[in-house]
């Protein structure tokens, strides 16, 4: 089997096509673009509450993404660990949507199957997903039953005192119900598959044909 022969600044094909998806969902984050204007100072990772748990910290996500390592970030725990608590792109000196650009890594993810082996969160997301468009709403004995049957029945089990504590106090139903005019919903859902979003064309505040000083306003 041939290597793949790269000249400098070349990603390989795998790479490429991530990064085509990612910066097509970039686009349709208003000022997305402003991803270009990081300065690596790690305001975003010291504002997170969770950069502590995560493989790689939002400062180290915008730093792989440069670096054309798209993949690694998507095989990390760290996109799906965001709390989307947006303390990360309040506090920015760049204005840089931190948090929806997460988002945008997400849709890839789901787009391309890329997970975190260690962090199971796509079984999560596949049975909510059908839950919610057969059913209307959530059940959560259900939810997490059908999660646990997916990944891991023996950790599921070490579950059932607080099941039964819970049961106790009604705080779930046992039997799944359905809402009513289900059917709108899953139409809902489909058409909104289908809308087009309106894309904002990012104007920088610098001018792209000049350096230094020039460049502002």
């Amino acid at each position: 089997m041939e290597e793949e022969v790269l000249l400098p600044g070349q990603l390989y094909k795998r790479e490429e096509e991530l990064r085509q998806i990612f910066l097509g969902n970039i686009k349709l984050i208003p000022e997305g673009e402003r991803i270009k204007q990081c300065i690596q100072c790690g305001t975003c990772t010291g504002s997170c509450p969770v950069s502590y748990k995560m493989e790689i910290t939002p400062r180290q996500i915008i730093s792989y993404f440069r670096a054309g390592e798209i993949s690694k970030i998507l095989q990390s725990n760290s996109i799906w660990l965001c709390i989307s608590c947006y303390s990360c792109q309040t506090r920015c000196p760049a204005l840089i949507k931190i948090t929806d650009i997460i988002y945008a890594l997400k849709q890839t993810a789901l787009r391309k199957n890329i997970y975190s082996k260690k962090f199971l969160v796509h079984p999560l997301r596949d049975t909510f997903i059908n839950m919610m468009k057969k059913y209307g709403r959530l059940n959560e004995l259900w939810l997490m039953v059908n999660y646990f049957l997916k990944t891991n029945p023996l950790k599921g089990l070490s579950y059932l005192k607080l099941a039964f504590n819970l049961l106790k106090r009604k705080r779930y139903a046992l039997v799944k119900s359905q809402i009513k005019n289900v059917d709108a919903l899953r139409e809902i859902i489909n058409q909104s598959t289908k809308y087009k979003l309106p894309v904002e064309v990012y104007k920088p505040s610098y001018k792209e044909d000049v350096v230094g000083y020039k460049a502002v306003g």
